[in-house]
């Protein structure tokens, strides 16, 4: 089994124990992605967000052929409880696959993929969605070394990844 798994965010240039079998690729399908969770560490982290416009995101092959082994590998990498239902993304592709993610894999010989479906977190509340401006604000609200690190994640996020949000910090923010 091919097993791949998606990436939009630091576990592209920190994927730490996660078993990769080849080099982050770019030409991934697209996705709602947006600046839109408040990590544990601070930084306003790139999620799925249903109401935002796709971009295109990366993707990299798993050095298993175990999905519950991957699963398990995605999952202590992004420090997920096994009993956080919601953390981790999962689809078996079909060979006659139609439709973005699964036409996407099937045609790349992907049998099964894997990414992190941890949803969006602004003011300690699971699935609120910030505005641009909210966004904003959080990000000047940080000070010392929450901010470096706020500011570092921001800067590591591939350019590919430009979302409004993004356009909106570059605009106002310091980066």
């Amino acid at each position: 089994m091919k097993i791949a798994c998606l990436g939009w965010g630091s576990l592209i240039w920190k994927p730490g124990t996660l078993p990769l079998a080849s080099d982050w690729y770019s030409d991934g399908p697209a996705l709602p992605v947006e600046f839109s969770r408040v990590s544990d560490k601070g930084e306003l982290a790139t999620v799925i967000c249903l109401n935002a416009p796709s971009v295109q995101v990366y993707w990299a092959m798993l050095e298993t052929d175990d999905l519950q082994l991957a699963v398990t590998a995605l999952r202590e990498r992004e420090k997920i409880p096994a009993n956080r239902e919601d953390g981790i993304g999962m689809l078996r592709v079909q060979p006659s696959a139609q439709g973005n993610i699964a036409g996407w894999a099937a045609g790349h010989g992907i049998d099964a993929l894997i990414w992190t479906a941890l949803p969006p977190r602004f003011a300690g509340v699971e699935g609120m969605i910030p505005s641009a401006e909210e966004a904003l604000d959080y990000l000047r609200s940080l000070g010392g070394d929450e901010r470096a690190h706020a500011f570092d994640y921001l800067r590591q996020v591939p350019e590919q990844l430009t979302t409004p949000y993004r356009r909106a910090f570059q605009q106002h923010l310091d980066l």
